[in-house]
């Protein structure tokens, strides 16, 4: 026990620096020590580092890796999906507007139809009126002229009286006006 306080002693005359006034990481005398220390202390930190804490890193980052390239291919899909979906929208926007037009060219072929029917009915319609009102037009030309052959035959014959003051007979007068309407 002397020995040891002796050793107390000294250390303490010497001050922290160790018995030759060196820094004790860099003291020859305890360097073995130190770098057998070192090196239990690095294996076992190596051991514990490449069984433990190093496979949990490791099947983390996995484990992130296998989730991010999960939703990748989850993102991929359902944007193949929204590309399927557009693209039958726009094939269902187009044949419903190729619909739409070929059912307006048949609905206006068929208008035109009707309407050139309609039309052909009101012209045989009106022609038929024509025909009825020419007919009637001649029926009163016919009175009407029998009329002014009449009206004529007295006028000339009215005319004529005054004119020389000698009265025509029915026949002169009918001869005479049948010669002037005849022209």
């Amino acid at each position: 026990m002397a020995q040891a306080a002796a050793q107390t002693i000294s250390s303490q005359e010497h001050g922290p620096a160790g018995e030759h006034g060196r820094f004790p990481p860099f003291d020859s005398h305890t360097f073995a020590s130190q770098i057998l220390w070192l090196a239990l202390t690095f294996i076992t930190l190596y051991v514990v580092m490449s069984r433990v804490a190093l496979p949990r890193i490791g099947s983390i980052l996995e484990d992130r890796r296998r989730h991010i390239d999960g939703d990748l291919q989850e993102a991929h899909r359902l944007k193949d999906e929204s590309d399927a979906a557009i693209a039958a929208h726009e094939k269902a926007l187009s044949d419903a507007r190729a619909r739409a037009q070929t059912l307006a060219n048949e609905t206006r072929t068929k208008a035109s139809a009707a309407a050139e029917l309609r039309r052909k009915e009101v012209d045989a319609k009106l022609a038929m009126r024509i025909a009825e009102a020419e007919k009637g037009i001649a029926v009163t030309r016919a009175a009407a002229m029998g009329n002014v052959r009449g009206i004529a035959a007295e006028a000339a014959g009215a005319i004529v009286e005054r004119l020389t003051g000698k009265a025509l007979t029915a026949p002169e007068i009918d001869a005479a006006v049948d010669h002037v309407l005849k022209r």
